[in-house]
């Protein structure tokens, strides 16, 4: 299960187990859950990471979700994957981003076009008419976004972009919370046992802090909390 594959966190290509997760955000109550995920082994299933994401789709439109936007990086906005999710009949928003040379309005580099701050419409070669926006982030990098909803505001995209973030939160609480990462099992089957009992934990933690009413640091303070009252009552109840 273990494959060389590019870390967006790390920004080189590292050996790793590759989980492909598919989030459901609610833009109102800022509310972000997981919903699917894939294991990329393209040794043992034949899959790529985009046919993993191309079926979880088609699974979330079979199971009735009906999003307002799809938001993924660059590595999964091939037409292929734009067309399949058009295919789905979401006549919402898509919204992704697009790589600086990307081919578009007759053979034109993306990068090479004026793109004007409230959006520009280009032809994207093989799939339609879109809009794009530039967004330039703090490090100085230039995005590219580009939605098919008709006459997109640049404030709406922002807002879809920042949901972005609540996949990289879940990954940290995942990572550090529910050790997915730490499983020593040498064996496929029990790494991914492992895999799904940590995103179970997660759940598991995620509805306690809503019935509670308390945020991530509270509920790990009160687990340590409760670890040491319970080690002072020991000391106190048999002391040397």
């Amino acid at each position: 299960m273990v494959h060389y594959q590019y870390s967006g966190n790390v920004h080189d290509v590292i050996a790793g187990i590759g989980l492909v997760n598919l989030r459901w955000h609610n833009l109102t109550t800022v509310e972000s859950i997981p919903i699917d995920y894939r294991i990329y082994d393209k040794d043992s299933d034949g899959k790529t990471k985009n046919t993993h994401f191309s079926e979880m789709l088609a699974l979330a439109k079979k199971r009735g979700i009906i999003p307002e936007a799809v938001v993924m990086d660059a590595w999964y906005s091939s037409l292929d994957n734009l067309k399949s999710i058009r295919s789905h009949g979401w006549g919402w928003v898509r919204v992704t981003t697009l790589r600086k040379n990307r081919i578009v309005n007759h053979n034109k580099q993306l990068n090479k076009l004026d793109i004007s701050e409230e959006g520009t419409p280009i032809h994207l070669r093989g799939y339609g008419w879109v809009t794009v926006f530039k967004f330039t982030t703090k490090n100085g990098r230039i995005d590219y976004r580009v939605t098919n909803k008709d006459n997109p505001t640049r404030q709406y995209v922002k807002s879809i972009m920042d949901a972005r973030w609540s996949v990289e939160v879940y990954h940290r609480e995942v990572k550090q919370n529910c050790g997915i990462e730490r499983c020593q099992a040498r064996t496929s089957r029990a790494q991914r046992n492992h895999i799904f009992l940590a995103i179970s934990a997660w759940f598991e933690q995620h509805r306690r802090r809503i019935f509670e009413k308390i945020t991530l640091y509270q509920q790990n303070w009160n687990v340590i909390k409760n670890a040491i009252t319970e080690h002072i009552r020991v000391l106190l109840a048999y002391p040397n």
